[in-house]
């Protein structure tokens, strides 16, 4: 019997927020929410950018006076709703009126020479011939050059691409916690995956002593590492402008570092842990992991992650001379401007519209999975289920970047399981789709055929299709976290959001069968029974996802459980939900930080308690066993 991998805790940070109790998603349809629920994650967004503080109950502005939430967030809205979501890029990112270049030039000294002064670090390998070297001090030299000097001067330009989904302004992880110079992405890993178990309203501690520290796993990583100056990115561009290469930019910079720092400064994890890679389907490829352990029992929880900061003028650059990115000059083209405002900027991602290139965004989220039977158990709150999730690459290409017939088979499968597990009718009428929707002319077209033909197939007339990155930008590997942490809001508030920075959509779009709206759709709490998550990636990497709703895991829960168990589990939910909404009321207030414990419990291998049965690890409640079946026992 297969265990169904639950939603029981899911966080991060994002251009809208922070996900846990659905307050990003929150901030995508504020206008739909009642009062308390918009002050609420208006006042979590004052706190997380710093417009605001918090003592005994009473808020304090930046003025210094004090008020309530209501009289805060009355003052702060257009402040707030202005710095979240897609917008110009902000100095807090880098100055996009002056982007830092080299350019090689040539000096004649003519019959002059030439002095400057270098320290060891910065002499070339090879002195030539007409350089004069003196060695003032140890370590110092003094060069005098005549006849010409190739040089590296430096210099500024103005940034083509001067927009992107950047997190709430002001919002720095690095200071909630002892950083130590981590790159940004490590920050947002650390924050995020702290929101994520502590949404769960169940402490950690009492999870692992309900199972074996080896049915523990943690999955996550990023597509393309740690690129800004305290990771990958320093490590190559510091030799260059004459820098100091520090211990910590290679190790830090690698990809599947989100998944090291929750096992060694969040979790003590000593279970499995990997971090796949699959450019933009990475997220999806993680939760892949975790979903395929705990259906098949050998993990009873997995923590499913990504974190991915490219706003940088590297990164930017690099995905501008692909022709990827929505340069300035395309947006002031497709709309006939001759200045772009800051309302553009805005719009510069119209997923399905008539557009000119993706935007470039930044996200870290977390899910908590865990096997049903345990949350029944522990008495978890169940957001959500994930019953699969496919794979499939494209097959030859002609172009590693372009897409192809990979897409077809994962969402295809995707749908034949939703009609499966819940029926045709549900598939049909109660479904939508959470697509890639990069805002691409090229993506625009072929998923939207890729989606078009599915619903085709299975014989769905108006396929609800939402695309998170018009208010997100796409965060590259992490985008399917975006994608599943706002589709859970559905669940709770009954809307799915629309795609509302796309005036019209496009004529090349295939529609026949798709509903399209640039208008929030009202569903209802219970009028959607899944969404199916879509990623189509460079090089080929397609995932599709299905999601199930609460309310439909609920219903298959009864068909497994008595309800003396089900009646206990409720029970035990009622404390659970009290614990988590706590922890959101604290991370309202500014109470909450995020867990990073540096140097604690730290063990070696003269600590352990080793037989042949089993090893004990101090700290640990159960024991690892070594009791491993034979897996080919057929053969012997």
């Amino acid at each position: 019997m297969s265990q169904l991998p639950v939603i029981v805790g899911f966080g991060g940070i994002n251009p809208a927020g922070r996900a846990s109790f659905h307050h990003a998603y929150r901030r995508l349809i504020l206008d739909k929410l009642d009062q308390k629920s918009r002050t609420e994650t208006l006042t979590d967004l004052a706190i997380l950018t710093g417009l605001a503080t918090c003592n005994e109950g009473k808020y304090i502005n930046q003025s210094g006076a004090s008020c309530d939430a209501l009289e805060l967030v009355e003052s702060l809205k257009q402040q707030l709703l202005d710095s979240t979501l897609i917008r110009r890029v902000e100095k807090g990112c880098f100055d996009v009126e002056k982007v830092m270049f080299n350019k090689a030039a040539t000096l004649n000294c003519g019959d002059n020479s030439l002095k400057f002064r270098l320290r060891k670090r910065q002499m070339p390998q090879n002195i030539p011939d007409h350089w004069s070297v003196t060695e003032t001090t140890p370590g110092q030299f003094d060069i005098e050059v005549s006849g010409q000097l190739e040089a590296i001067l430096p210099d500024t330009k103005t940034a083509p691409v001067q927009s992107a989904g950047q997190l709430p302004s002001g919002f720095q992880p690095g200071k909630l916690y002892q950083s130590r110079n981590h790159p940004k992405n490590l920050q947002m890993t650390v924050f995020a995956a702290s929101d994520a178990l502590s949404s769960t309203g169940i402490a950690f501690d009492t999870i692992a002593k309900h199972v074996a520290p080896d049915q523990i796993a943690v999955y996550a990583s990023n597509s393309i590492g740690q690129l800004d100056d305290f990771g990958f990115g320093g490590l190559t561009k510091f030799p260059a402008i004459g820098k100091r290469t520090t211990s910590k930019q290679m190790p830090l910079g690698y990809a599947q570092m989100p998944a090291d720092f929750v096992n060694a400064y969040i979790l003590g994890n000593v279970g499995t842990t990997g971090g796949a890679l699959g450019a933009c389907a990475t997220f999806l490829y993680n939760l892949r992991s975790g979903v395929n352990d705990i259906r098949s029992g050998k993990r009873k929880v997995a923590l499913i992650g990504g974190s991915d900061a490219p706003v940088t003028p590297e990164i930017i650059e690099g995905f501008r001379a692909m022709g990827a990115l929505a340069e300035d000059k395309d947006l002031l083209a497709l709309d006939g401007l001759s200045k772009l405002t800051d309302n553009d900027y805005r719009k510069a991602c119209r997923p399905f519209g008539n557009n000119c290139g993706f935007t470039i965004g930044e996200s870290s989220q977390f899910v908590l999975l865990m096997s049903d039977d345990l949350a029944i158990e522990l008495g978890a709150e169940i957001y959500g289920a994930v019953p699969e999730v496919f794979v499939n690459a494209d097959g030859h290409k002609k172009s590693i970047s372009a897409p192809g017939v990979g897409n077809y088979v994962t969402l295809a499968k995707s749908a034949s399981l939703v009609r499966k597990m819940l029926g045709e009718e549900s598939l049909k009428q109660r479904s939508f789709v959470q697509a890639h929707g990069t805002s691409t002319p090229q993506n625009r077209v072929t998923e939207s055929h890729v989606i078009n033909e599915t619903a085709k197939a299975f014989g769905i007339q108006n396929w609800p299709v939402a695309a998170v990155k018009c208010y997100l930008g796409h965060s590259q590997g992490t985008a399917g976290g975006d994608q599943l942490s706002t589709s859970l809001g559905t669940w709770a508030y009954g809307y799915i959001p629309g795609i509302v920075t796309t005036p019209e959509f496009a004529e090349d779009v295939h529609q026949s069968n798709l509903k399209l709206s640039n208008q929030h759709i009202e569903v209802g709490r219970t009028g959607i029974d899944s969404v199916l998550l879509n990623s189509k990636g460079f090089g080929g990497n397609n995932a599709s996802a299905p999601v199930l709703a609460p309310h439909i895991v609920k219903t298959m829960l009864k068909k497994r459980y008595s309800q003396e168990q089900l009646a206990k589990y409720e029970d035990k939910l009622t404390v659970t939900r009290q614990s988590a909404q706590a922890y959101d009321q604290a991370a309202i207030q500014g109470e909450s930080k995020p867990i990073y414990l540096y140097d604690n419990n730290v063990l070696q291998g003269e600590d352990l308690q080793i037989t042949d049965r089993q090893i004990k690890l101090p700290g640990y409640a159960n024991p690892v066993s070594l009791d491993c079946d034979n897996p080919f026992e057929d053969m012997f």
